[in-house]
């Protein structure tokens, strides 16, 4: 009687509304801390990395400080996941060490409902994650690489969208996109799109321009291919087309590979330009699809994954104490972590439907998940 009675006036909606903030306020506190810890430390290692570069052309302590300080978007971006987990596992951990995660079970809350308390808590950051990683970690990351390097190397920057501009004597180069790729005999080889190639006289005068669809850089050599080159004389203009051309450039592939900002960094705005573009011209857009795909399902991957992982910390702390739960929660997150990738390559090596293959590890988990709970509420 006083059950439904309280149902018909809604009170138990309110006391799930004060269990959610119970728990929101005690795993969003635990996320934040772990997260910082997290991205903190990968920043720190990166910083060290590049402390060995400094007084690399004008590469001083300032700029090294700048770039990684205009890396942390990113870096926030790649490991909330692992920072969503472990502060999923404290901040239940913190639950069930005061006695009210105890006291959430006594009064008929199941673990599934607790659990969906925590998704539902990750879900505001995993949005706002989300959005940082789309329209703040992309310009930022970009920014980053353009300040490194043009102060490492004066001849080589990067342009608004990732575009490449180098110079090689009296030639400067621009590139819209550029991507290493395996040759025909399985060796590294760079892969320029877009390429336009204007030659200069040393008064500066523009005496050519060849305009090529790709160029690519392979054991040694540059070769243009489908392009148009036009000579400029001082009243007239010549133009022939080639199907490839042998182009002389001292231009060091390794630098050009690193100047490459990479399809995971890149908004899914710019994969998709990328995507259609390479579609367009018969090119395989393999690595941009599986970094497109991986973009759209990553707040559903987060929240499986610490949808799945907070179970762990259910129990009594007498068995084995949080800790134990936690390396079990992680050793979850990194075999999660290596089924994915491997299911993705898979599926991108076969051709398979890029958004079956992504959404497949995730719904697995998901539904293991549920079975645990059918048999453990």
């Amino acid at each position: 009687m006083a059950a439904a009675f309280a149902s018909r006036l809604g009170l138990h909606r309110l006391r799930f509304k004060k269990v959610d903030k119970v728990v929101a306020l005690s795993v969003i506190g635990a996320v934040l801390i772990a997260w910082i810890v997290v991205v903190a430390l990968d920043a720190m290692m990166a910083f060290v990395n590049e402390i060995n570069d400094v007084g690399t052309g004008d590469y001083t302590l300032a700029k090294a400080v700048s770039y990684i300080l205009l890396t942390v978007p990113r870096r926030m971006y790649q490991f909330f996941a692992y920072g969503g987990l472990i502060g999923g596992l404290m901040g239940m951990g913190a639950l069930a060490a005061s006695g009210e995660l105890t006291a959430l079970r006594a009064a008929g809350m199941s673990k599934l409902r607790i659990c969906a308390s925590v998704v539902l808590a990750l879900t505001v950051l995993t949005a706002f994650v989300a959005f940082m990683g789309e329209a703040i970690a992309p310009r930022a990351q970009q920014k980053a690489e353009a300040l490194a390097l043009t102060a490492k190397n004066r001849d080589v920057t990067i342009g608004k969208g990732g575009a490449l501009w180098a110079r090689d004597g009296e030639t400067v180069i621009n590139a819209k996109r550029g991507r290493t790729r395996r040759g025909h005999d399985g060796t590294p080889a760079i892969e320029l799109s877009e390429v336009r190639v204007f030659e200069f006289t040393p008064a500066g005068q523009l005496s050519a321009l060849s305009i090529a669809k790709t160029a690519t850089h392979a054991s040694g050599e540059w070769t243009l291919h489908d392009v148009r080159r036009t000579e400029f004389a001082r009243r007239s203009a010549t133009s022939k087309v080639e199907q490839t051309a042998q182009w002389k450039s001292q231009l060091d592939p390794n630098v050009l590979a690193v100047s490459m900002i990479h399809p995971e960094y890149l908004s899914m705005a710019d994969l998709s330009r990328n995507i259609d573009y390479m579609n367009r011209n018969r090119q395989d857009a393999g690595t941009y699809k599986v970094a497109y795909w991986g973009r759209i399902f990553y707040p559903l991957n987060v929240l499986v994954l610490a949808f799945c992982a907070v179970p762990f910390a259910f129990g009594s702390l007498r068995t084995g104490g949080l800790g134990k739960r936690l390396f079990m929660g992680m050793a979850l997150a990194i075999s999660y972590y290596f089924f994915q990738k491997s299911v993705v390559s898979m599926g991108a090596v076969y051709n398979f439907n890029l958004a079956v293959v992504n959404a497949l590890p995730s719904l697995l988990l998901a539904a293991a998940a549920f079975v645990y709970f059918r048999r453990n509420a």
